[in-house]
């Protein structure tokens, strides 16, 4: 499991960390609205000292995508 990651997850969308998987998405979760998804990157940008680009941003659909996002900066998201 990617703790910090879905540690962060679960608490801005309000659901078990344990529930969360790659596949965890905006069309599965009714809590994962556009509200929640500026909040999801507004957290993540500050926890792990990076900026998304627009295109990141939009293309997140799922945590497979934020995955993606966070090792095209390096980030080690697994602590």
């Amino acid at each position: 499991m990617n703790k910090k990651l879905y540690l962060i997850l679960s608490e801005i969308l309000g659901i078990s960390a344990e529930d969360i998987t790659e596949e965890t998405s905006v069309d599965n979760t009714p809590s994962w609205d556009s509200f929640n998804g500026l909040m999801i990157v507004a957290e993540l940008e500050k926890s792990y000292g990076v900026t998304f680009t627009i295109d990141e941003v939009v293309s997140v659909k799922k945590v497979a995508d934020i995955k993606a996002a966070l090792d095209k900066y390096a980030v080690e998201y697994e602590c």
